[in-house]
């Protein structure tokens, strides 16, 4: 047998709520979970994105996640969060999630990758199966594509 073929690779999400649905962001993007705070709006931007923070002396722009993915709009509570992503490309950009609820392990085999994924608007790259049900994968580069 094939040395290679018998090694699992595991990736850590953080599972957030979106409404009623549980979805995962890969933990190697996370760069800070902060409380919600005052935004600055900016004119002229896509609706999505709420406004920007300073977050220590960095401007991050914020986006509605739940509008990009076209749910209802945000309702703040107690338990919302602003999820602030670090990517390559673009920096820093944070997300609102309506909660943040844990750190969960999975196997790449316990992912189902998704049907054909190439249309606008299609947030999710495969579904994780764990003791506490199903989880979505958020595909983070769909997310900040600049299309509606």
């Amino acid at each position: 047998m094939d040395e290679l073929s018998t090694v699992r690779t595991s990736i850590q999400y953080i599972v957030v709520k979106l409404g009623e649905e549980r979805f995962g962001i890969n933990i190697s993007y996370v760069d800070n979970i902060v409380r919600m705070q005052r935004m600055t709006r900016v004119p002229e931007v896509a609706p999505y994105i709420k406004g920007v923070i300073n977050l220590r002396g960095e401007v991050v722009p914020v986006m509605s996640t739940r509008i990009k993915m076209g749910l209802e709009p945000d309702v703040e509570t107690n338990a919302t969060r602003i999820i602030i992503l670090k990517f390559e490309q673009q920096g820093f950009i944070g997300f609102i999630v309506d909660a943040v609820n844990e750190v969960v392990t999975l196997d790449t085999e316990s992912i189902e990758k998704v049907a054909d994924q190439k249309q606008d608007g299609a947030f999710v790259q495969g579904v994780g199966k764990t003791n506490d049900g199903l989880i979505s994968i958020l595909d983070l580069n769909a997310l900040i594509n600049e299309h509606v």
